[in-house]
């Protein structure tokens, strides 16, 4: 910002102040050199009336940027008096009728500165009679005239100036309204990046802890009866703790700086299975998980000790990567709620049906659950919710008839997705290790 700039701005902001200075001395100026120009001789009365008169006529000026229609009014009635009472008196103050009109037009409502110039140019007839008389209509004229003239220039640089100030105005509305916006837009992505942050956080690291909590009660129990259960358990361990550093790091490989390399740190072991679960490696990024991995995230919950089954109904498609995400964390999801909070040696099926133009997952267990305060304070379910509303799904959760528990999602899927080549059915395997648990079906 230059000198000018901050002296305009400084201007602007102490209007009052300023204008009231330059009206005292344009005060000091018009009241001194006050006189009748139309009489060589004046008598006392009108030698002291042209100072009042001028005074009266430029004093108002002083606001006429903060209250210009309050100022005009007064500038005009003043001219108007002196007009019928002391005509043809014409004093230098008579200009500041043109100083009101300019300042109504660029700083007055619209109806203020139509009413202005209509009375200037009445104003201006009226002079030309008042100084040259009826009889003298060639002089009244030309006075009325030059007058009216003037007027109408005045009036027109102040349209100029007043569509200037209303552009810049709006200028100045606007950006403060983009900034505005662009700040709020920058807080709605903030928070959803963040939701959709702590989602994937929850589902890794929630359902990879239960797995190895559950492996790792199971191999403390079996390890005096059975080592191999509890080499077996401790392999588990290792391999689910692998997966979920891998996921972790390439959750959070976007919220590196874009010039740090990946880290790299070899081949971590993950268990078999189609999709991304088969595709771990110790790269910095790598594909997500999709809906062709739930296979492999059952027969991870079932090495677990879960007696846990896989059906699969229908024609599989080609799914968008945010749609087969969320297939996939909303099984992960509900396996995990299973082993936290079903209870001993549940039984669980996942069900995966294809619709003509829908995806149907439904996870049902026969879980007791247990007597237990919740420890997730219902962010899986509220996860699952927000993931689905995002695809214009449904999803819905609590006990089922009979005792257990399901959780039933359904998400829309675009109508021209090619077939892929997964079978339509698994078979079911189960296995009937018992998974200790003290949790209880209302905290999930």
């Amino acid at each position: 910002m230059t000198r000018w700039d901050r002296l305009l701005r400084w201007e602007e902001a102490h209007r009052f102040a300023v204008d009231a200075t330059g009206t005292g001395f344009l005060l000091l100026l018009m009241v001194a050199t006050s006189t009748d120009i139309t009489t060589a001789t004046a008598d006392a009365s009108r030698s002291f009336a042209t100072p009042l008169i001028s005074f009266a006529v430029v004093a108002p000026l002083a606001w006429r940027r903060v209250r210009p229609t309050a100022s005009a009014v007064a500038v005009y009635s003043f001219a108007l008096l002196q007009l019928a009472f002391f005509a043809p008196l014409v004093v230098p103050a008579d200009f500041a009728v043109l100083m009101a009109l300019y300042s109504v037009t660029v700083h007055g409502p619209r109806w203020a500165h139509r009413v202005a110039i209509v009375s200037t140019l009445v104003g201006s007839v009226l002079l030309g009679i008042a100084m040259n008389g009826w009889f003298n209509a060639p002089g009244a004229a030309s006075t009325a005239v030059f007058t009216g003239f003037s007027a109408l220039t005045v009036w027109a640089f102040g349209l100029v100036r007043r569509s200037r100030r209303e552009t810049i105005e709006a200028l100045v509305d606007r950006a403060e309204r983009l900034e505005v916006e662009r700040d709020q837009q920058s807080q709605i992505a903030t928070a959803a990046e963040r939701a959709r942050i702590a989602r994937e956080m929850h589902d890794i690291v929630a359902h990879s802890l239960t797995v190895m909590i559950a492996q790792a009660d199971g191999g403390r129990y079996a390890a005096d009866a059975d080592p191999a259960a509890a080499t077996r358990a401790l392999g588990t361990i290792g391999e689910t703790g692998r997966a979920a550093l891998t996921d972790m790091r390439r959750l959070l490989g976007v919220l590196r700086n874009s010039s740090e390399p990946p880290t790299t740190t070899g081949a971590v072991p993950v268990l078999p299975g189609p999709g991304g679960l088969s595709r771990g490696t110790g790269q910095g990024f790598a594909p997500q998980p999709a809906e062709s991995d739930v296979g492999a995230l059952v027969e991870q919950v079932r090495a677990s000790g879960l007696r846990a089954s896989l059906v699969r109904m229908g024609e599989p498609r080609n799914l968008p990567p945010g749609t087969g995400l969320t297939v996939y964390r909303i099984a992960q999801e509900s396996l995990t709620n299973v082993l936290k909070h079903a209870g001993p040696d549940p039984k669980v099926t996942v069900l995966v049906q294809w619709l003509p133009d829908a995806i149907v997952l439904e996870v049902t267990d026969d879980g007791r659950g247990a007597s237990a305060d919740s420890d997730g304070l219902g962010q899986g379910l509220l996860g699952m919710r927000e993931r689905t509303t995002m695809f214009g799904g449904t999803v819905s959760a609590g006990p089922r008839p009979g005792g257990g528990f399901r959780v039933r999602a359904q998400l829309p899927t675009p109508a021209d997705t090619a077939p892929t080549s997964e079978p339509t059915s698994t078979p079911t395997d189960e296995r009937t290790t018992p998974v200790p648990s003290t949790q209880d079906e209302a905290s999930r």
